[in-house]
Protein backbone atom coordinates (compact mmCIF):
# COMPACT_ATOMS: atom_id res chain seq x y z
CA UNK A 1 0.00 0.00 0.00
CA UNK A 2 0.88 3.27 -0.64
CA UNK A 3 0.00 7.22 0.21
CA UNK A 4 0.15 9.98 2.60
CA UNK A 5 0.71 8.90 6.29
CA UNK A 6 -2.20 9.92 8.59
CA UNK A 7 -1.80 13.82 9.67
CA UNK A 8 0.55 14.70 6.92
CA UNK A 9 -1.45 18.06 5.33
CA UNK A 10 -4.27 18.19 8.08
CA UNK A 11 -5.24 20.56 10.39
CA UNK A 12 -4.10 19.62 13.97
CA UNK A 13 -6.78 21.86 15.78
CA UNK A 14 -10.06 20.94 13.62
CA UNK A 15 -13.75 22.55 15.05
CA UNK A 16 -15.65 20.04 17.20
CA UNK A 17 -19.31 20.34 17.62
CA UNK A 18 -19.08 18.06 20.94
CA UNK A 19 -20.96 20.91 23.16
CA UNK A 20 -23.81 21.20 21.03
CA UNK A 21 -24.17 17.80 20.16
CA UNK A 22 -23.88 16.98 23.84
CA UNK A 23 -26.71 19.51 24.44
CA UNK A 24 -28.78 17.92 21.75
CA UNK A 25 -28.94 14.87 23.17
CA UNK A 26 -29.25 15.69 26.86
CA UNK A 27 -32.69 17.78 26.01
CA UNK A 28 -33.94 14.94 23.75
CA UNK A 29 -33.16 12.06 26.56
CA UNK A 30 -34.81 14.55 29.32
CA UNK A 31 -38.15 14.48 26.76
CA UNK A 32 -38.36 11.13 26.80
CA UNK A 33 -37.57 10.28 30.38
CA UNK A 34 -34.06 8.85 29.51
CA UNK A 35 -31.69 8.56 31.84
CA UNK A 36 -28.42 10.12 31.49
CA UNK A 37 -26.04 7.61 32.72
CA UNK A 38 -27.69 5.22 29.75
CA UNK A 39 -27.29 7.81 26.73
CA UNK A 40 -23.93 8.99 28.44
CA UNK A 41 -22.74 6.00 29.39
CA UNK A 42 -18.89 6.01 29.33
CA UNK A 43 -18.08 2.65 28.26
CA UNK A 44 -20.60 2.50 25.39
CA UNK A 45 -19.35 5.45 24.29
CA UNK A 46 -15.90 4.22 24.62
CA UNK A 47 -16.68 1.48 22.58
CA UNK A 48 -18.44 3.73 20.08
CA UNK A 49 -16.23 6.05 19.59
CA UNK A 50 -12.74 4.54 20.00
CA UNK A 51 -11.83 7.31 22.92
CA UNK A 52 -10.55 5.97 26.24
CA UNK A 53 -13.04 5.92 29.13
CA UNK A 54 -11.49 8.50 30.83
CA UNK A 55 -11.15 11.16 27.98
CA UNK A 56 -14.67 10.35 27.36
CA UNK A 57 -15.82 10.77 30.92
CA UNK A 58 -13.40 14.22 30.79
CA UNK A 59 -14.86 15.72 27.80
CA UNK A 60 -18.45 15.40 28.39
CA UNK A 61 -17.68 17.14 31.61
CA UNK A 62 -16.06 20.32 29.17
CA UNK A 63 -12.70 19.46 30.27
CA UNK A 64 -9.26 19.22 28.34
CA UNK A 65 -8.22 16.06 28.41
CA UNK A 66 -5.35 16.29 25.72
CA UNK A 67 -4.68 14.72 22.18
CA UNK A 68 -2.24 11.71 21.97
CA UNK A 69 -0.33 11.86 18.61
CA UNK A 70 -1.96 10.06 15.85
CA UNK A 71 0.09 7.44 15.79
CA UNK A 72 -0.77 6.50 19.28
CA UNK A 73 -4.59 7.58 18.56
CA UNK A 74 -4.23 4.84 15.86
CA UNK A 75 -2.73 2.26 18.22
CA UNK A 76 -5.96 2.64 20.54
CA UNK A 77 -8.16 2.65 18.64
CA UNK A 78 -7.02 -0.46 16.57
CA UNK A 79 -6.75 -1.76 20.10
CA UNK A 80 -10.19 -1.16 21.14
CA UNK A 81 -11.32 -2.73 17.45
CA UNK A 82 -9.63 -6.12 18.16
CA UNK A 83 -10.82 -6.28 22.25
CA UNK A 84 -14.50 -5.19 21.12
CA UNK A 85 -15.37 -6.16 17.33
CA UNK A 86 -14.67 -9.66 17.93
CA UNK A 87 -15.39 -12.99 15.98
CA UNK A 88 -18.09 -15.22 16.01
CA UNK A 89 -16.06 -17.27 18.27
CA UNK A 90 -15.74 -14.80 20.68
CA UNK A 91 -12.11 -14.49 20.33
CA UNK A 92 -9.81 -11.69 18.87
CA UNK A 93 -9.03 -11.58 14.83
CA UNK A 94 -4.91 -12.19 14.69
CA UNK A 95 -2.74 -10.14 13.06
CA UNK A 96 -3.02 -12.55 10.10
CA UNK A 97 -7.00 -12.23 9.83
CA UNK A 98 -6.75 -8.74 10.10
CA UNK A 99 -4.00 -8.82 7.54
CA UNK A 100 -5.96 -10.99 5.09
CA UNK A 101 -9.31 -9.08 5.30
CA UNK A 102 -7.07 -5.23 5.16
CA UNK A 103 -5.06 -6.81 1.94
CA UNK A 104 -1.69 -6.56 3.81
CA UNK A 105 1.15 -8.73 4.74
CA UNK A 106 0.71 -10.04 8.32
CA UNK A 107 4.12 -7.85 9.10
CA UNK A 108 2.67 -4.74 8.18
CA UNK A 109 -0.66 -5.72 10.19
CA UNK A 110 1.99 -6.44 13.20
CA UNK A 111 3.73 -3.75 12.57
CA UNK A 112 0.35 -1.45 13.03
CA UNK A 113 -0.83 -2.83 15.71
CA UNK A 114 2.22 -2.32 17.72
CA UNK A 115 2.68 1.20 16.52
CA UNK A 116 6.27 0.25 14.89
CA UNK A 117 4.91 1.61 11.45
CA UNK A 118 2.87 4.76 10.85
CA UNK A 119 -0.51 4.07 9.02
CA UNK A 120 -0.98 5.87 5.63
CA UNK A 121 -4.77 6.61 4.81
CA UNK A 122 -5.03 3.60 2.87
CA UNK A 123 -3.99 1.31 5.82
CA UNK A 124 -6.94 3.36 7.81
CA UNK A 125 -9.11 2.85 5.09
CA UNK A 126 -8.82 -0.91 4.59
CA UNK A 127 -8.72 -1.86 8.42
CA UNK A 128 -12.10 0.49 9.26
CA UNK A 129 -13.19 -1.79 6.14
CA UNK A 130 -12.36 -4.71 7.85
CA UNK A 131 -13.88 -4.04 11.19
CA UNK A 132 -17.18 -2.15 9.48
CA UNK A 133 -16.59 1.27 11.17
CA UNK A 134 -17.23 4.36 9.78
CA UNK A 135 -14.24 6.31 7.69
CA UNK A 136 -12.49 7.98 10.24
CA UNK A 137 -12.99 5.91 13.29
CA UNK A 138 -9.03 5.24 13.50
CA UNK A 139 -8.17 9.08 12.87
CA UNK A 140 -10.47 11.56 14.30
CA UNK A 141 -9.84 13.27 17.20
CA UNK A 142 -10.89 12.42 20.68
CA UNK A 143 -13.52 15.65 20.52
CA UNK A 144 -14.93 15.21 17.02
CA UNK A 145 -14.85 11.01 17.71
CA UNK A 146 -16.88 11.18 20.46
CA UNK A 147 -19.41 13.71 18.79
CA UNK A 148 -20.33 11.07 15.68
CA UNK A 149 -20.87 8.54 18.35
CA UNK A 150 -23.13 10.83 20.58
CA UNK A 151 -24.72 11.52 16.75
CA UNK A 152 -25.84 8.11 16.45
CA UNK A 153 -27.44 8.00 19.63
CA UNK A 154 -29.04 11.66 18.81
CA UNK A 155 -30.65 9.79 15.83
CA UNK A 156 -32.32 6.70 17.89
CA UNK A 157 -33.77 9.32 20.39
CA UNK A 158 -35.15 11.09 17.66
CA UNK A 159 -36.63 7.95 15.82
CA UNK A 160 -38.02 7.35 19.14
CA UNK A 161 -39.64 10.24 19.68
CA UNK A 162 -40.90 10.53 16.63
CA UNK A 163 -42.65 7.34 17.17
CA UNK A 164 -44.18 8.15 20.40
CA UNK A 165 -45.72 11.52 18.88
CA UNK A 166 -47.29 9.58 15.83
CA UNK A 167 -47.91 6.82 17.93
CA UNK A 168 -49.69 9.62 20.54
CA UNK A 169 -51.27 11.56 17.52
CA UNK A 170 -53.05 8.91 15.63
CA UNK A 171 -54.95 8.19 18.54
CA UNK A 172 -56.26 11.73 18.83
CA UNK A 173 -56.78 11.89 14.82
CA UNK A 174 -54.60 14.87 14.98
CA UNK A 175 -54.67 16.89 11.30
CA UNK A 176 -50.82 17.92 12.18
CA UNK A 177 -49.86 14.66 12.13
CA UNK A 178 -51.86 13.72 9.02
CA UNK A 179 -50.01 16.29 7.22
CA UNK A 180 -46.24 15.36 8.96
CA UNK A 181 -46.99 11.48 7.42
CA UNK A 182 -48.31 12.98 4.17
CA UNK A 183 -45.21 15.19 3.38
CA UNK A 184 -42.66 12.94 5.10
CA UNK A 185 -41.78 15.33 7.65
CA UNK A 186 -41.12 13.52 9.94
CA UNK A 187 -38.27 11.39 8.25
CA UNK A 188 -36.80 14.79 6.44
CA UNK A 189 -36.53 15.92 10.77
CA UNK A 190 -34.66 12.73 11.51
CA UNK A 191 -32.65 12.75 8.44
CA UNK A 192 -31.38 16.93 9.14
CA UNK A 193 -30.16 15.80 12.42
CA UNK A 194 -27.32 14.03 10.49
CA UNK A 195 -26.63 17.31 8.52
CA UNK A 196 -23.06 18.33 9.48
CA UNK A 197 -23.46 21.58 11.33
CA UNK A 198 -26.01 23.46 13.07
CA UNK A 199 -26.36 26.01 9.95
CA UNK A 200 -27.89 23.16 7.78
CA UNK A 201 -29.97 22.06 10.49
CA UNK A 202 -31.15 25.56 11.19
CA UNK A 203 -32.35 25.68 6.98
CA UNK A 204 -33.97 22.59 7.18
CA UNK A 205 -36.04 24.02 10.18
CA UNK A 206 -36.62 27.27 8.54
CA UNK A 207 -38.19 24.69 5.53
CA UNK A 208 -40.35 23.32 8.10
CA UNK A 209 -41.77 26.28 10.14
CA UNK A 210 -43.17 27.36 6.81
CA UNK A 211 -45.04 24.44 6.00
CA UNK A 212 -46.32 23.94 9.38
CA UNK A 213 -47.08 27.32 10.40
CA UNK A 214 -50.33 27.74 8.15
CA UNK A 215 -51.87 23.97 9.69
CA UNK A 216 -54.15 24.84 12.77
CA UNK A 217 -54.63 22.05 15.49
CA UNK A 218 -58.19 22.01 16.42
CA UNK A 219 -59.39 23.46 19.29
CA UNK A 220 -60.29 21.75 22.11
Amino acid sequence: MTGGFVGEGQDTAPTTALPAVVARVAALADRLDVPHTEVFGIDRLSAASGVPGPVVKALLSGRPAGEPEVQTRFVQRLDLLRRTRLKPNGRKYTQQEIADGAGMSRQQAGALINGDRRPTMEHCDAIQRFFRVHAGFLTAEDPEALANALRHTEQELLQSLADRERQAAAAADDPLERLLQDHGVRGIAWRAAQLPTDQHRDKVAEWLDMLLEGVQRPKA
